[in-house]
């Protein structure tokens, strides 16, 4: 296949499936917000309403309305989304809720840090699109209490025992090197410096662990290793993800052995989680190869698929390294193979490790509108990049 039908492939499945799957489907219009629990066919299932879900499709239709097309349903929906939210998803001190009920009436504390995460990165962008200073600051407030807390994210909400064995995970200073380029039109350049340059050395100097030659999902705070369920636990996908953010701060700063880096990080990751015997990249490993705490570990994912995509032909399009075409081309067969649903729409989230569907939901819990419309996008436009520095090349 040659790079003009991937485009048309991955352009197509989203327009043509997964954005409308979502927008026929998922907004609750008589109280706001978005049903996210939606079955194979996009039938609710559950109405509770998940507040870094919410975000996140805030985030997906304001990314489509400034970078695809100015589609007015789309920026309504996103707005209306975010109305919803607005008035129901804080506490008193501006954290994020978890959930709420259907009506907008809360139903577990704000534990998790990844709402606000999601609040502050869909509430910049829907900023962008409409130039409300109201989302402008609810944007900011977020990000600045998300510094705050990233040292002691769940606070009052910790189950762990003070001091007997301290972790640091690895998930917020991922996710921090995409939310600041997502909010650095409304930040202050220093403050984008500084959050860039410790996300790159939590991310490549703290949890990258070149003994193992793979990223952790959870160390000491000194930056040791802890030989622990939670110090031994790999996540191929985070890690893998986290690699295309890595990427485009690199590009940012015109640092090409930052990009050979996480390219390599990229290729041994899918290498070292690759299903060698029914395909797929495994959801969780024991880096010394125990069995893994999470009784789901061999379970297929599709965030971790789609996000192997993108870091895969970002790669390619930086370095121009064969490795990762190679591997784009044999993880989008499997994708295409088993989590695309050409019948109903979007994509079945959770296959079993043969690849069979598991779940048949198109969303739920933890699957909205997000990974794979942001996949696609990414996938779509990297395609074309390649394409069009291949021109220039061979003029």
């Amino acid at each position: 296949m040659n790079i003009f039908e991937y485009q048309e492939i991955y352009r197509a499945n989203l327009l043509d499936s997964v954005v409308p799957f979502w927008v026929n489907n998922s907004e609750d219009k008589e109280y706001g917000g978005f049903f996210t629990c939606l079955d194979e066919k996009g039938e609710v299932y559950d109405t509770d309403k998940f507040m870094w879900l919410q975000c996140r499709q805030i985030w997906t239709l304001s990314m489509l309305y400034n970078q695809v097309e100015k589609k007015q349903e789309w920026l309504d929906m996103a707005i209306r989304g975010a109305e919803f939210v607005k008035n129901n998803g804080r506490d008193a001190e501006g954290n994020w809720y978890f959930s709420l009920t259907r009506e907008g009436k809360p139903i577990t504390q704000p534990y998790n840090i990844f709402s606000d995460c999601f609040a502050a990165m869909g509430f910049a962008q829907l900023y962008t699109a409409t130039k409300n200073e109201e989302y402008k600051a609810i944007a900011l407030n977020t990000f600045y209490n998300i510094l705050k807390k990233r040292n002691d994210s769940k606070g009052i909400y910790n189950k762990q025992v003070p001091g007997t064995r301290p972790l640091q995970s690895f998930s917020l200073p991922m996710i921090l090197c995409n939310l600041v380029l997502e909010l650095e039109h409304i930040l202050k350049p220093e403050l984008v410096e500084e959050t860039i340059q410790l996300g790159i050395h939590s991310v490549m100097d703290v949890f990258y662990k070149p003994e193992f030659g793979l990223i952790l999902e959870n160390v000491a705070p000194d930056g040791s290793f802890v030989d622990s369920f939670e110090g031994r636990l790999v996540n191929p996908g985070h890690a893998i993800e986290s690699m295309w953010f890595i990427m485009d701060l690199a590009s940012r700063a015109g640092d090409k052995q930052l990009i050979k880096k996480a390219v390599d990080i990229t290729i041994d990751t899918i290498e070292y989680g690759w299903d060698r015997q029914h395909g797929g990249i495994f959801y969780f490993l024991d880096v010394k190869g125990n069995p893994p705490q999470q009784l789901e570990w061999d379970q297929k994912l599709w965030w971790v698929h789609i996000e192997a995509v993108i870091s895969l032909l970002k790669g390619y399009y930086f370095t121009g390294d064969e490795r990762c075409w190679q591997w784009f081309e044999k993880i989008h067969a499997y994708i295409w193979k088993h989590f695309v649903d050409d019948r109903n729409g979007e994509w079945f989230g959770y296959l079993n490790r043969r690849g069979e569907v598991l779940l048949p939901a198109k969303g739920g819990k933890w699957k909205g509108c997000f990974h794979i419309p942001r996949g696609l996008y990414q996938g779509w436009k990297v395609l074309q990049a390649i394409e069009e520095k291949r021109s220039v090349l061979h003029r």
